[in-house]
């Protein structure tokens, strides 16, 4: 008998297969080369078709036309669709309903599952679903205060058994969000009345005495510490029993990547003053990992990068990253940068959302209107405020050589980087709901060779997606930056802005647009505005077409005021889905701005494009 969730699983992708079953199964039959399914008794015309088809192992079977089932899984699968089918039909208040299965004209049930057919030409699914059953009499009882029955238990209602296991599951979930964490069922009466077609249901709940929680322990062989573990996951003992809680301490252990499978279980028995115990089970994940990338673009050339990664590096599931990439080889955007960074973090450093991290980065940028080369020290903390939020707080140290139109200047920087991250799109990338912040600000002391500033830079998302079928999603960014303090000549080269490539300004040329100070010499600027909206339409279950507009905006003030110059570009893109991400391909061209000689550009990478 399947639960309410499986129902509305197989509800959400019975458009695709019912349209299947409907065009196939309506004109006769479901062909396959092993046997033909008719499925008999409900109108093609009438929903329940579609319910009933896609709850059928024989109509599952004879849709894979690559694999077709041998005569004993065919009478396998006739023999196990008297209970599927029985359990969809009374999920949608069909409690009248007899199904009945010929294989050739003979009952499945009546043949031995040990001597099958040789072969099979027909099986016939009749089903006389009887009359619709509703609710009557709806009632469950204790529930805590605040719990959210669904909609579907009340009179009148589809008497559905997913929903009576919705309703229980609510109940019991309202009380252990109380704290009663053995809550459970303890009595459920239902009458069916068929003169009337309806279905009375009185459930009744025991919440149990309200719980603590108690010590964690920890069951499986780990390299991390146990007192680690305990640190990391912060599970409050002694405090009132939440579910949430128990999330959350699971969510802590998992995103430390120490380890592969992670599970906190209520132990059975209550232990004293009303306490729970609770048993953290885990599995190790490879304590070393080494990764390759490469990327290639028409105009920034080819980039390679590698990292290798220790999970567990001083047994507390403390994470060090080496990490180099080689950017723009044989790219037209400069010359070749380097960099090579390490970062080690630490979580559960001062409270089980709090992480320490320590980097140490060696750059070298060797752009079209500057070089520089910086070496980089930073330590500071992450606090994770929530799965969707994130905030650091950072001290940090720059020693820098940079040359541009201004000369060569070496500069010596304290800062201070603050950010916060809120994430809430359900896919990263490839997004079709929700938004994405990122903001950053860095307040610098000079300690040689600059003036003290602050920068500033913003970066937020929108996506909105309407449709099911041919689903369309519309996709805004928009990205500011400033540069507060020293003058343009004065400013560090490699803290101010751009704007043009793949990250800004699609279709015009890598950071194409700064600051004209004449002679053809061209610097950053201190104030940055990008925009860029998308049309995403999915026009098949791999392929999707995009259509795309971005503008991008530099100005030599150190916040925009309209003093600057605007560019912007356009174009078309093509996206395939794969199980890591669609592959982008995106060609655009220039639409607006001072004249680059360069007419189309091509963007090639994995993910959509923001």
């Amino acid at each position: 008998m399947r639960s309410g969730e499986d129902l509305r699983v197989k509800r959400a992708s019975l458009g695709m297969r019912a349209a299947v079953v409907s065009a196939i199964v309506a004109a006769g039959a479901l062909a396959a080369p092993a046997a033909e399914v008719k499925l008999t008794g409900i109108s093609d015309k009438d929903d329940l078709f579609g319910i009933v088809a896609g709850g059928s192992l024989l109509v599952e079977q004879t849709l894979d036309k690559e694999a077709p089932p041998a005569t004993s899984e065919i009478l396998a699968a006739a023999q196990a669709d008297y209970k599927r089918l029985l359990a969809v039909l009374y999920d949608n208040g069909y409690f009248g309903a007899t199904v009945s299965i010929e294989v050739d004209g003979r009952e499945a049930a009546a043949i031995p599952p040990v001597q099958p057919p040789s072969q099979i030409d027909t099986v016939r699914i009749n089903v006389d679903p009887g009359p619709q059953f509703r609710f009557a009499r709806t009632e469950i009882a204790p529930t805590a205060q605040g719990t959210q029955l669904p909609e579907g238990f009340a009179r009148g209602e589809t008497a559905s058994l997913g929903v009576l296991k919705q309703t229980v599951a609510a109940g019991i979930e309202g009380w252990r969000d109380q704290g009663h964490a053995k809550a459970e069922l303890t009595n459920q009466e239902l009458t069916a009345r068929h003169q009337d077609r309806t279905v009375s249901a009185a459930l009744r709940l025991a919440p149990g005495p309200r719980l603590v929680f108690g010590p964690l322990g920890v069951s499986g062989e780990s390299a991390v510490r146990t007192e680690r573990i305990l640190d990391i996951a912060g599970l409050p003992t002694g405090q009132v029993f939440s579910p949430e809680e128990l999330r959350l301490s699971t969510e802590r252990l998992r995103r430390t990547g120490a380890f592969s499978a992670v599970a906190l279980i209520e132990t059975d028995r209550i232990g004293p003053d009303a306490s729970l115990p609770i048993t953290a089970q885990i599995t190790d994940a490879p304590q070393r990992r080494l990764g390759f990338g490469a990327e290639l673009s028409t105009l920034e050339g080819l980039t390679l990068s590698a990292y290798w990664l220790h999970r567990n590096l001083l047994g507390g599931a403390e994470r060090l990253r080496i990490e180099g990439e080689v950017k723009g080889i044989g790219g037209e955007t400069g010359g070749t940068d380097y960099r090579v960074t390490a970062r080690f973090e630490r979580p559960a450093t001062f409270n089980e959302d709090t992480n320490f991290y320590a980097l140490a980065g060696i750059e070298q940028l060797d752009e079209v209107s500057y070089f520089s080369r910086q070496f980089d020290l930073e330590a500071g903390i992450e606090r994770i405020a929530s799965p969707e939020r994130t905030y650091r707080l950072g001290l940090g140290l720059r020693r820098a050589e940079t040359r541009d139109a201004f000369g060569t200047n070496r500069y010596t920087l304290l800062t201070l980087p603050l950010g916060l991250e809120f994430d809430y799109r359900e896919e990263p990338l490839d997004a079709k709901g929700g938004y994405y912040l990122r903001a950053g600000v860095t307040p610098f002391v000079a300690v040689s060779g600059a003036d003290n500033g602050l920068r500033t830079y913003v970066d937020g998302r929108y996506y909105k997606t309407f449709g099911d079928a041919r689903p369309v999603t519309f996709a805004l960014r928009g990205q500011f930056g400033s540069v507060y303090g020293p003058d343009l000549s004065t400013a560090p080269a490699d803290y101010l802005f751009y704007s043009g490539g793949g990250g800004t300004v699609r279709g015009q040329p890598y950071q194409s647009l700064g600051v004209d100070l004449g002679g053809g010499d061209t610097v950053g600027g201190r104030s940055f505005v990008g925009v860029a909206a998308e049309v995403r339409v999915q026009a098949t279950d791999t392929i999707g077409v995009v259509g795309f507009a971005d503008a991008g905006y530099i100005g030599e003030e150190e916040f925009y005021d309209g003093s600057g110059e605007w560019h912007s570009g356009a174009g078309l893109g093509l996206r395939y889905n794969t199980g890591i991400g669609p592959i982008r391909l995106d060609v655009a061209v220039p639409t607006s701005g001072p004249e680059t000689g360069d007419n189309v550009q091509v963007y090639i990478g994995i993910g959509q494009s923001f």
